[in-house]
Order: C-alpha cells, then sequence, then structure tokens
C-alpha cells in the first residue's frame, strides 16, 4: 500500500473542504459566552465562545459587525449564526460571524439599555439642562416624516390651538439606516438658521425596530447640543425612547406634543375674557370708592360756603392773635419785674452808694486800691474818691486806729 505523504497546507485545505462542503456548518447557529473580545484597527472583530464543557475561536468581519445593534461585552450570553471553517494558515477551524445577538434578551433592547446607562453617566438627561419652553412660539420646526400621520396631525392641532404659530416643516427620514443621520441633520440645520423658537420632533407608532432611530447616541446628541427646546414625540404613550431622556420635554404622541407647544386659544380667550372681568370690576370699586370720597368732600362746609369757612378761621386767627398778645405781655411783665430786681440788687451793691453815705476810695498812683497803711509810705501820692469829685493828697504818715 503506497503512503501519501502531504504538506502541512494540503491537510489544512483538504479538512478546510470538507467542512466547506458540509451543509450544516454553512450555516449554523452556535450558543455560548463571550470571552477575549477584542476588536482590532481594521474593524474586524475576534472573540471566543464557550461553555462548561469547551471553546471554539470566532471572527466577524467589519461588514457584519456594522450592524450591530448592541456592544458585545466579555461574560455576555450570546447567540451566534455563521459558518464554521478551517483557517489553513494556522489548522484551526473557526466560526465566521455574520449575526450575533443576546441570549435570551433582544439585541436592541441591550443597546438601549447600554446607551442609556451611557449617556445617564455623561449627565444629559440632567433636569438642569432642561430648556424651558416659550410661552407663546412664532415658529415651531417640526422634524418628522413629510408623509407621516404624525406630521398631519402636529398641524391640525397646532392650527386648531393657536393659528398664530408658523409651523416650519423638516421632512427627514424616521425609518431605516439613514434616518438618524436625517434627524440629526435637520436639528443642526435648525439651530444653525435659527428657523424657529422650538422644535417637535418625532414619529407614530411602530415596533422597535421601527421607533429605533430615535435611539441612536447620533440624535441624542443633536438634540442636547440644541439651542432650541426640544419636545420629543416618538410612538405611543407606552413608547419610550433615548430622545425622550434627553429631550427638554417629553410628549405622549404627536398630537400631545402639538398641545404641549402651544397654549389654546379658546382657553386664552376665556382667561382674557375673565381678566377683562375682573378689571371693569375693580375700576367699577375704585370708582365707587373715588365717588363717595367726592361726595364726602361736596358734603364739607369749606366747599358748600367757602365765606363762612374763611370767617370762621378769621375768627381763630383773631382769637389765636389775642392769645398771643396776652402772652407776650405776661412774659414782657415777668421779664421787668426781673429787671428791676436785678437793677435794686445792683444798685444796692453799687460803690456809689458806699461813697454817699460819706466814705472815700484811695488809690495809689498805679491806681490799686489802699486797703490799709502798710500799703503806702510817707510822701507817696494818692488819689482820693469822693461821692462826686476827688482830690490828690500826699502821705505824711501812718496812724493806728
Amino acid at each position: 500500500m503506497d503512503k501519501t505523504i502531504l504538506t502541512v497546507s494540503e491537510l489544512n485545505d483538504y479538512i478546510k473542504n470538507l467542512i466547506d462542503c458540509d451543509d450544516m456548518l454553512a450555516a449554523v447557529y452556535v450558543r455560548g459566552e463571550l470571552s477575549n473580545y477584542k476588536i482590532y484597527p481594521s474593524g474586524h472583530h475576534y472573540f471566543t465562545m464557550k461553555d462548561a464543557q469547551g471553546a471554539l475561536k470566532c471572527v466577524m468581519f467589519r461588514s457584519s459587525a456594522s450592524r450591530l445593534r448592541f456592544r458585545p461585552e466579555n461574560g455576555m450570553k450570546v447567540v451566534a449564526f455563521g459558518r464554521v471553517s478551517v483557517y489553513p494558515r494556522d489548522g484551526v477551524y473557526q466560526l465566521y460571524v455574520s449575526d450575533l445577538t443576546v441570549d435570551g434578551v433582544g439585541d436592541l433592547y441591550i443597546a438601549f439599555e447600554q446607551l442609556k446607562e451611557k449617556l445617564l453617566k455623561e449627565g444629559l438627561f440632567d433636569e438642569r439642562f432642561k430648556k424651558p419652553l416659550p410661552r407663546f412660539p412664532k415658529r415651531i420646526a417640526v422634524i418628522t416624516s413629510g408623509a407621516g400621520a404624525a406630521v398631519r396631525d402636529i398641524i391640525r392641532v397646532l392650527g386648531a390651538r393657536w393659528p398664530m404659530a408658523k409651523v416650519i416643516v423638516l421632512p427627514v427620514r424616521v425609518q431605516g439606516a439613514e434616518a438618524p443621520a436625517e434627524i440629526a441633520g435637520a436639528i443642526a440645520y435648525a439651530n444653525r438658521h435659527k428657523v424657529a423658537d422650538l422644535i417637535i420632533t418625532g414619529r407614530g407608532g411602530g415596533s422597535i425596530e421601527d421607533l429605533w432611530a430615535f435611539n441612536e447616541e447620533i440624535v441624542a446628541r443633536a438634540i442636547f447640543a440644541s439651542e432650541i427646546p426640544v419636545i420629543s414625540a416618538v410612538g405611543h404613550e407606552p413608547d419610550v425612547t433615548i430622545s425622550d431622556f434627553v429631550a427638554d420635554v417629553r410628549a405622549a404622541t404627536p398630537s400631545n406634543a402639538a398641545e404641549i407647544a402651544v397654549p389654546d386659544k379658546v382657553e386664552m380667550a376665556e382667561t382674557l375674557l375673565s381678566y377683562e372681568i375682573r378689571a371693569v370690576q375693580a375700576l367699577r370699586r375704585e370708582i365707587t370708592a373715588r365717588r363717595r370720597k367726592l361726595e364726602d368732600l361736596a358734603s364739607r362746609r369749606v366747599l358748600v360756603s367757602p365765606k363762612n369757612y374763611l370767617d370762621d378761621k378769621r375768627l381763630l386767627l383773631d382769637h389765636a392773635h389775642a392769645r398771643m398778645a396776652a402772652a407776650a405781655e405776661r412774659i414782657l411783665a415777668a421779664r421787668k419785674h426781673r429787671f428791676a430786681a436785678q437793677a435794686a440788687a445792683l444798685d444796692a451793691m453799687s460803690p456809689l452808694k458806699v461813697l454817699g453815705r460819706g466814705y472815700a476810695i484811695a488809690r495809689k498812683a498805679d491806681g490799686t486800691v489802699i486797703k490799709s497803711a502798710a500799703d503806702v509810705s510817707p510822701g507817696d501820692k494818692i488819689t482820693v474818691r469822693l461821692q462826686k469829685d476827688a482830690f490828690s493828697a500826699t502821705v505824711s504818715g501812718a496812724e493806728p486806729i
């Protein structure tokens, strides 16, 4: 029996052909846990799927990986679909994955939760970043499908509630791969050109796949970056998207968004009417109070008979004048009496009175009053002051008394 000797490459190619011809291995689903997940600069994903008994090498090329809705992580239980083949260079077989889903949970749900957690940590949902809606918007930009029921509902409700507002429709696709970029671009356009002072974006109801454009990160970041307040109106009331969390206000439906965006003209008319009624009532109360005050003033004597009023005031003036004159006389008399008493006391103390009783005042030449004989010496010139006149003398001596 001849022995056939194969090279390593020939054997690997032979095994590869065997596996590639197996219909079962050409399209197989494999359940397992992700391990050693790596993304290379080329965009290809390399990882291992394992269970309690074994492991399987896997590769997911960039073209397939670009369709992933979620971010694969180590430890995540998944179901992979693809084909089994041999990589001849290494001589190992591996699963070439074309689709990857989370086991037991939809990949869209996982993608939703992952993005929600990421944006929550970044603060895109914080209330402090929510902008207030304008009370009376003049221009409203509606970013949705131009042919859908949502835009018709929004225009109908806006027209019924507040026809003064101008509605500007920026039509975009709201479903499909191109939708997220178009929605984000329309929001950026509205801000860049200041086309409105309020934005409503959303669409009608549908499955989670239909609404997925509003769960994309590019749309969420465009809403967060918008300087114009944004109302998110996606699907029906139970539907919740990432856009709802980021938007300044979330509406249950597109029609509800229109109701939130503008006041109701009927309610405003009723409010204005109530204000008018209250203003008229307040004005009437003021007029009544002023009329009563005018009647009170008109009944006063000064206005009924001004001359009598002046006569009364003249009598009061005379009476005040008499009282003031009497008070002045009393004060003057008291001061005269006080002056006389003080003058008498001063007169009694006057040196002239003393001189009138025969006394005299002797002064030395320098004017010093002589109080005793010791103040002078024989031969000193002195002046003697009498009551009416004076004379000079020379001291000849001093005698004790």
